[in-house]
């Protein structure tokens, strides 16, 4: 049996990572400021994160959700104090994409509306809502589509009061700075906007915080910076620093209700485990305020080239948008420099290292770009 071949390879086999480095099996050595998507968090093979699961393991991986799961209460306290919401509860599930449709479904129950607000050039997920409110045609197959999105502009106040007076508006998704759409932050008044609208009209105001939570930003939600609070943060990536797991943190607004939602591998004791070493280590190693610090550092270092058309992002998601296509830079930094970086669209190199990188392993890379731009 062949592989589906939906993703375009590297010829680049990673055999071993630790911290911000990643070996192939030729022996290269390589400087990882993509973490995979976003996705590692606290460092490869951190010691912690890999003693964790395994202790587990050697316990017990897995059970449904039948029966009592201690390590899911853990978590739960251990997310709540880091993210500085106490008093919100958590569900769990599997990916950043089932995050944001039991978020929405969730949302749905709550009011009985069907209609969903996202925004140009965003990104929520492949699966059934979620790709329908992404507004992306190339991935949306027709049985995805059912009417209830509404995809406005990016930013558009005007836009998006004219949508809250014309339609019953179930909810409003938006990320605290959109990954694949270019590292595009809202503005204040934008986000405090939804919140007023959502409170006005009895719509749930939903954070995307998958890419851009966890503490990337430099806060532990990147809606954290506008001083609202939202009705539901989804999440995942980042919460298992490789190992798959989501969640969905919901305000005390909401009423949980037996088979409302639910979940077979979601919680599971192996990902738990994951998720607690993960906060763990942001706790213990500061991540959060070295995720502000070197990420401050690359953008300013990065501006002082004065060779691109704008750098952008906060913390540790950082965006370089060139004049010119990116693709050629990305090249060589990978198979010249041994550096991963991502990119958006044709002109948008994409920075989402681990939150451990050092301004010493910044360096590494802004030597690099010096030498190629």
């Amino acid at each position: 049996m062949d592989l589906f071949k939906v993703y375009p390879l590297f010829d680049i086999e990673p055999v071993k990572a630790l911290g911000c480095k990643v070996l192939d099996k030729k022996g290269n050595e390589y400087l990882d400021l993509y973490g995979g998507h976003a996705v590692i968090s606290i460092g490869h093979s951190h010691y912690h994160y890999v003693e964790m699961i395994t202790n587990q393991l050697k316990n017990i991986g897995f059970y449904s959700n039948s029966v009592q799961i201690p390590i899911q209460e853990e978590l739960a306290q251990k997310l709540g104090e880091l993210s500085g919401k106490k008093d919100y509860s958590l569900f769990y599930c599997n990916s950043g994409a089932e995050a944001n449709e039991n978020a929405l479904k969730l949302a749905s129950f709550h009011n009985g509306k069907k209609k969903i607000i996202s925004f140009t050039k965003c990104f929520h997920g492949r699966t059934s809502l979620a790709v329908e409110i992404t507004g992306n045609p190339s991935i949306i197959a027709p049985v995805n589509v059912t009417g209830n999105s509404i995809v406005l502009p990016f930013n558009d106040e005007e836009a998006l009061e004219k949508a809250f007076k014309e339609e019953e508006i179930c909810a409003v998704i938006i990320e605290g700075i959109q990954g694949l759409g270019g590292i595009n932050l809202p503005n204040d008044s934008f986000i405090k906007k939804i919140r007023s609208l959502c409170d006005a009209n009895n719509a749930v105001y939903i954070a995307d915080a998958v890419q851009c939570g966890y503490g990337r930003s430099g806060k532990f939600y990147s809606h954290d910076y506008y001083g609202v609070n939202a009705d539901i943060y989804t999440m995942a990536k980042g919460m298992g620093n490789g190992f798959p797991i989501g969640a969905i943190s919901i305000s005390p607004k909401f009423q949980a209700v037996s088979g409302m939602l639910g979940t077979t591998f979601g919680g599971n004791h192996l990902a738990c485990a994951a998720g607690v070493a993960v906060l763990d280590v942001i706790k213990d190693q500061n991540l959060m305020e070295n995720a502000t610090k070197v990420g401050t550092y690359l953008m300013d270092e990065l501006k002082s080239m004065n060779k691109f058309k704008d750098v952008r992002g906060r913390g540790l998601m950082i965006g370089i948008e060139s004049e010119e296509e990116v693709g050629p830079l990305r090249q060589k930094l990978l198979f010249d420099k041994k550096i991963f970086t991502g990119v958006s669209g044709k002109n948008i190199i994409r920075l989402l290292p681990p939150l451990t990188l050092s301004k010493r392993e910044a360096d590494v890379f802004l030597e690099a770009v010096k030498s190629l731009v």
